[in-house]
């Protein structure tokens, strides 16, 4: 699995780069007031004639004097050549380095973010960037799954910019064609966690007409949406405002058991964590056999902790005895060597003795 990186104007490029501007900008501004006041004192022009005077000789275009200059005017007109001569070309220079390494860095991470976007295949897609969207995100890299976020709030967007590792359209969820560009058709599930849950049935119904066989993930702010979202094509429905009481009561009353499990759901992939695995590639010499039979914790270093059959029912602690089949599903505490090796292990034919 890879991550999708967002080719973009980094942050200090851009911070340096219009500090430049603004620097530029001041200091013509300095020049110019210089000026203009300069020839209204010492030659007595009116302000628009004063203005044209130190335009033409701070630019060195050489154009006709408006009026003869005095002694006074000739010395003054060359302490403002001299002065602004460097200023003129530094304010140039970083006007025209703005503009045009900002056009090209900016049409380069375009058509770079267009080629990523059509290589995309079997990735997430996440719509919104908000507090569960952003989490969702982090998770998804942590686990090196791909995916694009979907986000058209204007102060994320800017916040997405600045983020290296997110791939992201400007766009809105609710649209078809901001769902297809997202390859939607070829995404393995989608995560909708708009803040209303009406954008959010809309997305999961739009899903679910594209691409039938997609997971799709909802967030939920209302009791009554939870039923709506499921009719709708969601395969799952999380309400954080409720997740969030159960934790909190979960701390108060197993407040060790609640801190563990977090533990292990937060933990770096390069340590021990909770994996899911799948008994569909199972080798024919362990399909029907029991969990004994597979001497796991030895041959691994892995621990099943639960099962799920092909009916959806879960077996916590699962004993040696449970008879294992190829529609059911490992869950499995162990690193990431360990939980490789019991895939080994699973899609492995034991060579029959003799």
């Amino acid at each position: 699995m890879w991550i999708i990186r967002l080719i973009g104007p980094p942050k200090k490029w851009r911070t340096d780069s219009n500090r430049s501007v603004v620097i530029a900008f001041a200091l013509l501004m300095i020049i110019g007031i210089i000026g203009t006041v300069g020839y209204m004192g010492i030659e007595g022009m009116t302000f628009t004639q004063a203005v044209y005077m130190t335009i033409i000789t701070i630019a060195t275009v050489g154009f006709k004097e408006v009026a003869p200059l005095s002694n006074l005017g000739m010395w003054f007109t060359s302490f403002l050549i001299v002065i602004s001569f460097g200023i003129f070309v530094y304010a140039v220079t970083s006007f025209t380095r703005y503009i045009i390494d900002g056009f090209l860095r900016s049409y380069t991470r375009d058509r770079r973010m267009a080629r990523k976007i059509n290589r995309l295949n079997n990735h997430v897609i996440i719509c919104g960037y908000g507090r569960n969207g952003s989490q969702a995100a982090y998770d998804l890299s942590m686990h090196k799954v791909p995916f694009i976020v979907i986000e058209n709030n204007p102060e994320i967007i800017a916040n997405l910019r600045d983020n290296q590792d997110v791939l992201y359209i400007d766009g809105d969820a609710t649209q078809d064609e901001v769902l297809e560009h997202a390859g939607i058709k070829d995404a393995r599930a989608i995560i909708t966690t708009l803040p209303e849950d009406a954008d959010n049935l809309y997305v999961v119904l739009t899903a679910k007409g594209i691409n039938p066989k997609m997971k799709i993930i909802s967030r939920a702010s209302n009791e009554k949406s939870d039923f709506k979202l499921k009719r709708a094509g969601a395969n799952n429905v999380i309400m954080p405002d409720r997740v969030g009481g159960q934790r909190m009561a979960k701390l108060v009353t197993q407040p060790d058991v609640a801190e563990f499990v977090d533990f292990i759901m937060l933990q770096e992939p390069d340590n021990v964590f909770l994996e899911e695995l799948s008994c569909e590639k199972l080798s024919s010499c362990y399909d029907g056999k029991v969990i004994r039979e597979l001497d796991i914790r030895n041959q691994s270093g892995a621990n099943i902790i639960g099962l799920r059959k092909a009916d959806r029912s879960y077996i916590i602690n699962p004993s040696q005895d449970v008879v294992l089949s190829s529609s059911d599903k490992l869950f499995v505490l162990g690193t990431v060597n360990q939980i490789n090796q019991l895939r080994s292990i699973l899609a492995t034919d034991v060579p029959e003795d003799g």
